[in-house]
């Protein structure tokens, strides 16, 4: 086990519990407990994936959109700037659907995305496909409640960042619940407890839930980008550029083992980084150059304010800086990992798999190794 940080020992004993079906595992640096894995951790299997290790919010994560607007353009005087800013909220709150279970009502909700016609649909038994497809279409670009949310940026140029918190909505739950159950012996519909549940990639179910976890990760894909540009819109700006980082997830990757890196096996990495990648005060913004998302206090993060958080009004709001627990996430090179996806690889993509072929992408894109 690779642990960084001080952790209580729940949060230790839950790490080591993975740690005797996985090859390898380690916890991030503000890890804590979470319903079978940690929050933070990170494991490492056999062709095979672990359902409840990926999680129940499916490819949950942040969208970021640097937009041309600054803080001058939201009026001359911060009086004015929070009218404007109380105007906004108003209308985030009356076009964008917030809560539990609730439905995209906007005209243009994305009803006809091409992801609802991939064959990855056929996973789904015959007699819940129907209903799932229906709840998914119906949710498509809903945000959800706990911590999800919509937030509107200021970073230290002054220019203006709409941020979006949110996974794979009831789509994604559904998903996992069901295989969750199947993966022990019960049938789809039935409830199960949460355990860890392994499914091998060689096998059916393995596949089928392969196939939908990754769909799942396209449906969060699309409906972080709508409401991101929803909110764009709504401010009167344009999108100048989108950056997307996720967690629960998995992916396969190769790997050489042996003192003579003769013998080679595939893994799956998952992890459950919301503990390192969670908000600080509630808050993150765009790096200097856009290519990333930072904790306000981080290491090398500018400087950033909140100017609107979600449907409430926080005008000109500094985030503590201090100290925090969080971290940059440490990331052992030879550990299959998940959390760090960009919009410029797609999920199922040989540069969503390979590390080398990620390492050369992000390079590329001048965005900075992790430490």
């Amino acid at each position: 086990m690779q642990v960084f940080g001080s952790h209580d020992e729940n949060t230790r004993a839950q790490l080591a519990q993975v740690a005797q079906r996985a090859r390898k595992v380690a916890l991030m640096a503000d890890g804590h407990v979470g319903y079978v894995m940690p929050i933070g951790g990170v494991a490492a299997y056999e062709n095979a994936v672990s359902v409840v290790g990926v999680g129940f919010d499916i490819a949950c994560g942040n969208a970021a959109i640097r937009t041309d607007a600054t803080l001058d353009d939201l009026g001359p005087t911060p009086a004015r700037a929070r009218q404007r800013l109380g105007q906004l909220a108003d209308r985030i709150a009356e076009t964008v659907s917030f809560g539990i279970g609730r439905k995209n009502q906007a005209d243009d909700a994305p009803m006809d995305h091409p992801l609802f016609g991939d064959p990855a649909w056929q996973a789904v038994p015959p007699r819940h496909r129907q209903t799932l497809h229906t709840k998914a279409r119906q949710q498509l670009g809903t945000v959800g409640s706990g911590n999800h949310y919509v937030d509107l940026f200021a970073d230290e140029t002054g220019t203006l960042w709409v941020g979006v918190h949110f996974g794979s909505r009831g789509f994604g739950h559904t998903v996992a619940t069901n295989f969750l159950a199947l993966g022990q012996g019960k049938s789809w519909g039935e409830r199960a407890p949460e355990a860890e549940v392994l499914l091998s990639l060689d096998r059916p179910a393995g596949q089928d839930y392969w196939e939908l976890m990754n769909l799942a990760g396209r449906y969060a894909y699309a409906g972080r980008e709508w409401v991101a540009r929803k909110v764009v819109s709504l401010l009167g700006a344009r999108e100048v550029e989108l950056v997307h980082n996720h967690h629960n997830f998995a992916w396969r990757e190769r790997h050489e083992a042996g003192p003579d890196r003769g013998a080679q096996g595939s893994h799956t990495g998952l992890s459950r980084p919301e503990g390192v990648r969670r908000r600080l005060d509630g808050r993150r913004c765009g790096d200097r150059a856009g290519h990333g998302l930072h904790f306000p206090g981080d290491p090398g993060a500018p400087a950033c304010r909140t100017v609107l958080d979600g449907p409430r009004r926080r005008a000109g709001h500094v985030p503590d800086s201090g100290g925090g627990k969080a971290q940059p996430p440490h990331r052992p090179g030879d550990l299959a990992r998940a959390g760090d996806a960009r919009d410029d690889a797609r999920l199922d993509s040989p540069e969503g798999s390979d590390p080398e072929r990620r390492r050369a992408g992000r390079e590329s894109a001048g965005v900075p190794p992790a430490a």
